[in-house]
């Protein structure tokens, strides 16, 4: 069980540290038995603040939030509410859902970062090859849409990508712009 407190363009101090680390271990012990690793970071940008805390449970499950403010405490506790709101949901989802029906079983599949383009360019080089900035796998679940829908809301990433059980087909579930979360079966794709 550990939590690494780090500050970004600022000095954290070792009360604000106490505290930080003092919520975290609370709100796991609270909800799991089980070990974690969790860093924290909390950056000033200007006049503001943004805290990122993420937690990684030995269960394998990965928690993620941010929060922002013009005060660094504020934008701690912003970020969070959000995590022990998710470990809340994640505990009732594992209780609700005890006997295992829904084990993922999982799959590698290749994961690569590319360097996003400059925005201030108007016209791309006709031999421009973006750089490849990270080449690594990802583990490719399968779970019900209902596990998929958690675990997407357990982190701030823009979707998920799995299979469902007893289907080789992948699945997308996304969150839109409105807030709502989008599903798509490709199963369902006609073409």
């Amino acid at each position: 069980m550990s939590v690494r407190v780090t500050g970004k363009h600022m000095d954290i101090g070792d009360s604000f540290r106490s505290r930080i680390t003092g919520q975290i271990n609370d709100a796991i012990a609270k909800y799991f038995d089980g070990g974690f690793s969790s860093q924290v970071l909390v950056e000033k940008s200007g006049a503001r603040f943004s805290a990122d805390c993420k937690i990684h449970l030995d269960s394998g499950a990965n928690l993620h939030a941010e929060g922002k403010a013009n005060d660094p405490q504020v934008a701690f506790e912003s970020a969070f509410e959000r995590i022990e709101k998710r470990l809340r949901r994640y505990k009732r989802k594992l209780r609700d859902h005890h006997h295992g029906e829904n084990r993922a079983a999982a799959m590698e599949i290749p994961y690569t970062v590319i360097e996003a383009g400059s925005e201030e360019e108007e016209e791309v080089a006709e031999n421009f090859a973006p750089a490849i900035v990270a080449e690594t796998t990802k583990k490719l679940a399968t779970m019900t849409v209902a596990t998929a829908v958690m675990a997407l809301d357990m982190t701030d990433e823009p979707l998920m990508l799995f299979r469902k059980p007893g289907s080789d087909e992948l699945n997308i579930v996304y969150r839109r712009n409105d807030g709502n979360i989008g599903w798509i079966d490709s199963a369902n794709i006609k073409g």
